[in-house]
């Protein structure tokens, strides 16, 4: 594992440059958690961050392509197996189930992106979903989506969920991580097999159209000064453009609710049998391996299929469960797999997420996406993420 348990140093910058630093991990048995935005302050500059400049930074975001291709073998004997009996958690707003049927696929509102900075110092995307939590606050992801196995770091910076994203529209807001939560195995070891990662998020937060934003423009020889002083309030951006000339941005805030209210969240199913039907839901982009660009990333997609026992030895990974699709890696992973999906509801049970695809018989087109098996212990991260309380930040 790249990633180390030393502590590193926080240091106040002008701005933004701290926001998006984190605390080190706590472990607390098989569950490591990390905050992401540290307080309420530094949540607002996330999302400034990303409002910020005519929200530059979500529409240049690409998608994010760190360990997206991985060998994987289908595997008829071993591959997961529950480690204690087979469990639900029910939907936000399934917690009655009532029973329907429709032959359309109607596309879930809990799945969006999450968009972070990766380790190039640039803005990237993955794949995601809202889930069902006491304060309706949650998000899961691939855990490569949240921790930065590329760079000697514990999280991405600037990380952020939002649901229904498209071209640089954010319909019900912008949803700032908190707190990230994954298995303690996955945090120190990189496992494969507990590559996921569970996120809560502050109350989403809008433009104020109510209020007028500007841009201030700071030329002279206490331009850093002035531009600190101001980005130190809430809902303030500051950067240095070509130029070299200081630039403060006013960016009004507004809070838009909490998550699950907005959307509505997944259930979460553990220890089901391989070899049932799912869907998956991303976004998936990038090409194949023959150069074909099968998709844009712009629009969500799915996929339709029975989960197989697979292996990826390469990353650690020797319980995985598969389905065969067409989805390339990037963009794609985080994508959600959901259990016994209600086309009428648009719910159903999160049952995986995918974290790689493969290219098994060798054709150069992807063929199979791969997620870790959600267990007893993947139920544990899930609780502990799932009762854990974020709030407002404005």
């Amino acid at each position: 594992m790249k990633r180390t348990l030393a502590f590193a140093g926080l240091v106040a910058t002008t701005g933004i440059l701290a926001a998006g630093l984190a605390v080190p991990a706590q472990a607390s048995g098989t569950v490591s958690t990390d905050t992401l935005a540290t307080s309420n302050y530094a949540a607002q500059q996330v999302a400034a961050f990303w409002y910020g400049q005519r929200a530059a930074n979500l529409q240049n975001a690409t998608p994010y392509n760190v360990e997206t291709a991985v060998t994987t073998k289908h595997v008829s004997t071993g591959g997961p197996a529950a480690d204690s009996k087979a469990g639900v958690v029910p939907a936000i707003g399934d917690e009655k189930k009532s029973s329907s049927t429709s032959k359309n696929v109607n596309l879930p509102k809990t799945t969006g992106k999450v968009f972070f900075q990766g380790a190039d110092g640039k803005p990237h995307w993955c794949s995601a979903t809202s889930v069902q939590s006491t304060y309706h606050n949650l998000v899961a992801t691939a855990g490569h989506c949240v921790y930065d196995t590329k760079s000697n770091k514990d999280t991405l910076n600037y990380w952020i969920f939002v649901p229904g994203y498209y071209q640089g529209k954010t319909p019900w807001g912008i949803y700032v991580g908190k707190q990230a939560f994954t298995h303690y195995d996955y945090d120190v070891y990189e496992d494969g097999d507990r590559d996921y990662a569970f996120v809560t998020v502050y109350n989403g937060v809008k433009l104020d159209t109510t209020k007028t934003g500007w841009v201030k423009k700071y030329t002279d020889a206490t331009a850093d000064d002035k531009a600190a002083a101001d980005a130190k309030k809430a809902g303030y951006l500051s950067w240095t453009g070509k130029d070299g000339v200081r630039y403060v941005e006013y960016l009004p805030l507004a809070d838009a609710g909490r998550l699950g209210d907005n959307v509505g969240g997944q259930g979460l199913a553990y220890n089901q049998k391989i070899g049932q039907p799912v869907f998956m839901f991303g976004y998936p982009d990038g090409k194949h391996p023959d150069g074909n660009q099968a998709f844009t990333g712009k629009t969500l997609k799915w996929s339709y299929g029975k989960t197989f026992a697979a292996q990826a030895p390469a990353i650690k990974a020797e319980e995985l469960q598969g389905l065969k699709s067409s989805f390339t890696g990037e963009g794609s992973l985080g994508s959600s797999w959901l259990l016994k999906y209600s086309n009428s509801r648009r719910l159903g049970y999160l049952n995986g997420v995918t974290i790689g695809v493969s290219d098994t018989d060798g054709n150069k087109r992807y063929d199979t996406s791969v997620s870790p098996y959600f267990d007893g212990e993947t139920y544990g991260v899930y609780k502990s993420a799932a009762s854990t309380w974020s709030g407002k930040i404005v």
